[in-house]
């Protein structure tokens, strides 16, 4: 029996249509952007972790969130806040003990994983746009089976936070006294967008109410639910935004360490 046969009566064969998409709009955009942006963020990233230089401000101890903590011993012994037993060499980032948790957090975001598999993997690039590779596994082969991990990079991802943290109150607390400024404004905005993000991740939020059965018996988990239900809808404009804060503390802290420029103080 031929094809035709199992086609109802008066319906026509599919068209043979030789382009690989219909879509008229500039689907290719989004991609794109995402390539350059991505591509210039870890370009800049990777340039300032080895550079091993202008990531601390003595006179407002102010540090880099790319260098926090400083745990080599070629770290300025005022950053060292947790100590320096890690070897001093260029090979190894001065924040060695965190920077791959972090790494590895981003990478399994379920935001970022959509992200880089539609613009660098073209897997696929859009919607009603066909997969760049012929073949198709999903997540089930090395090393794609490694972004189960995410649930638990969430929790290394929250203890860096808390560090973080620490950082920018410390920086409230220079040689001459308590003070404030710019840096200070900069330092706590970026803890905070990185506090939004990580706790609006899609573990955080199954971690806070995912094995509820009822709401109404658990009202202070369903309230804390709710409230990370309501960022996690604004996960992926967290996701860049943070990309964006710590670039501008790094750059900011940077360029005071290397005598560009003043901070702007209020206080002291």
């Amino acid at each position: 029996m031929t094809s035709t046969a199992t086609r109802p009566r008066g319906a026509r064969a599919r068209a043979a249509i030789a382009a690989k998409t219909l879509r008229t709009d500039r689907w290719w955009l989004a991609p794109l952007i995402t390539v350059i942006g991505l591509g210039s963020w870890v370009t800049y990233a990777t340039v300032r972790v080895f550079m091993h230089k202008w990531y601390w401000v003595d006179d407002y101890h102010y540090l880099t969130p790319f260098y926090s903590p400083c745990v080599t011993e070629a770290c300025v012994p005022e950053a060292a806040h947790f100590g320096r037993f890690l070897p001093g060499w260029w090979i190894i980032p001065d924040a060695a003990m965190t920077l791959p948790f972090l790494l590895l957090f981003r990478l399994t975001c379920y935001y970022y994983r959509k992200a880089y598999y539609r613009s660098f993997w073209l897997s696929p690039p859009a919607c009603a746009v066909p997969d760049g590779h012929k073949s198709y596994s999903g997540e089930t082969r090395f090393p794609l089976l490694g972004q189960n991990l995410h649930r638990y990079a969430f929790y290394a991802a929250a203890i860096i936070s808390l560090i973080n943290t620490w950082d920018a109150i410390l920086a409230f607390h220079s040689p001459d006294g308590f003070g404030f400024g710019l840096g200070n404004v900069i330092l706590l905005g970026n803890v905070i967008m990185l506090w939004a993000y990580t706790i609006s991740c899609h573990s955080c939020r199954h971690i806070i109410g995912g094995r509820l059965k009822h709401f109404s018996k658990n009202p202070l988990r369903y309230r804390a639910w709710t409230g990370v239900s309501w960022l996690n809808v604004r996960h992926m404009q967290l996701a860049w935004i943070t990309l964006g804060t710590l670039a501008l503390t790094d750059f900011y802290v940077m360029a005071l360490a290397a005598g560009w420029f003043s901070d702007l103080r209020f206080i002291n």
